[in-house]
């Protein structure tokens, strides 16, 4: 039986040893390789795991570790061969720290823009207005005179139809269809030819309405309510929206603040073309 000052320095070395072995619980900073005075950390060769293919990342971790390890160790040596960084290479790691911080503000950005909640927020917005629903079907004729279009106006009334007229009379490219201008949504007329529309009952036709393009008299052949998309359906393309309105946001915000300087005496844009960022 051991001595009691035996069981004492046992536990001793027991708790020294299992102490050890919490100390020594690898980090991002736990050296796997030195070459040449260099270290090779655990953070190294994780971020050179993170960019690997897809068809990599299932190897095991022995074979990804012996692997990556052995690449830093020879790009390391072949690193050192020169005795003074390349001016452009730290021109390109400040792009590349750019990139990626840019990168994680982004990321983050789109992550907290979109969630379940926000996404059907949005969708009962944008489709259970009916107006915003609707589409609408109209012919038209198109003339160069408020006069014409006055003297136009006079033979529908007097029962012309509007069709022939608009094959004989309108100078827009639908005359030769009767002025029919298909289906169209709010937003794609330009602004007058649509409030026209907006107020007019199917199987009506407008007084002379002015647009860019001339004066109009515009018959409602019909209206109709476009069926609501399936949510699930739309669903990417409405993340995509809020991300990009919320990064857009973002970005005004901080440029509001942001001290940007510009030079007064412009730059000569060839010279994109002539310099060489790897030149001696």
């Amino acid at each position: 039986m051991l001595p009691p000052s035996s069981l004492l320095i046992g536990a001793i070395l027991t708790f020294m040893l299992s102490s050890q072995v919490k100390a020594q619980e690898p980090s991002l900073n736990t050296i796997a390789a030195t070459v040449n005075g260099t270290t090779i950390t655990l953070g190294h060769i994780l971020d050179i795991k993170r960019q690997l293919p897809d068809q990599y990342q299932s190897l095991s971790n022995e074979v990804l570790f012996t692997n990556i390890v052995d690449q830093l160790v020879q790009q390391e040596i072949l690193a050192s061969s020169f005795k003074k960084d390349p001016e452009w290479v730290s021109i390109t790691m400040q792009n590349e720290r750019r990139n990626i911080l840019s990168t994680i503000i982004i990321d983050k950005i789109r992550e907290e823009a979109v969630s379940d909640e926000i996404l059907k927020a949005a969708y009962l917005q944008r489709y259970t207005q009916i107006m915003e629903n609707m589409e609408y079907k109209a012919s038209h004729i198109l003339v160069d005179t408020i006069e014409k279009a006055q003297d136009l106006l006079k033979m529908l009334e007097d029962g012309a139809g509007f069709s022939e007229m608009a094959i004989k009379y309108s100078t827009g490219s639908s005359s030769l269809d009767g002025g029919d201008l298909g289906w169209f949504k709010k937003g794609q007329m330009v602004a007058p030819f649509e409030t026209a529309v907006l107020a007019m009952e199917v199987g009506t036709y407008s007084k002379p309405i002015q647009t860019q393009f001339g004066y109009h008299l515009i018959h409602l052949d019909d209206r109709r309510e476009t069926p609501r998309p399936n949510f699930e359906d739309i669903r990417s393309n409405l993340e995509i929206e809020l991300q990009n309105v919320a990064i857009n946001t973002y970005l005004r915000g901080r440029l509001v603040d942001a001290n940007v300087i510009m030079p007064k005496t412009p730059i000569d844009y060839n010279k994109l073309s002539t310099l060489d960022l790897q030149a001696k």
